[in-house]
């Protein structure tokens, strides 16, 4: 396979890996204040494993292997006025940091420019090349 065709399948990969992780960052950003009771299970972060394909391989880049859900225990909140309180007016947040998250969401938004441009940088060459066999 060409070089040009192996820039684009590598950056398309990469722009599918990275968009799976950017809904699986907008789905936690979402739910970043979801309540349940104590004793219920809270809301369990979204992640996402990506796994290099064989470098033998005919078509090279990444796969998103997995989206699992973390194991975090959540948080106990103080608020008895919640509907979902317990009799100690507790409830249960998740263990989720905004601050993370959207740290997250930026490298994952840049990640994703940076495939795209390598992806129309390779269009350019291969559309470049063509014109010089005319």
């Amino acid at each position: 396979m060409s070089v040009t065709f192996d820039g684009i399948s590598i950056a398309g990969s990469g722009m599918q890996a990275y968009q799976t992780w950017l809904d699986a960052i907008a789905d936690n950003i979402a739910n970043i204040n979801t309540i349940t009771a104590v004793g219920d299970e809270p809301f369990q972060e979204r992640l996402v494993q990506v796994e290099a394909r064989d470098p033998n391989a005919e078509i090279g880049g990444v796969d998103v292997v997995d989206t699992p859900l973390a194991d975090t225990p959540g948080r106990l909140v103080y608020d008895p006025n919640h509907p979902l309180a317990n009799n100690d007016g507790f409830v249960v947040a998740p263990t989720l940091a905004l601050e993370e998250l959207m740290t997250d969401l930026i490298i994952a938004q840049r990640s994703y420019q940076a495939n795209t441009n390598v992806l129309n940088r390779a269009r350019e060459s291969y559309e470049r090349a063509l014109e010089i066999g005319q």
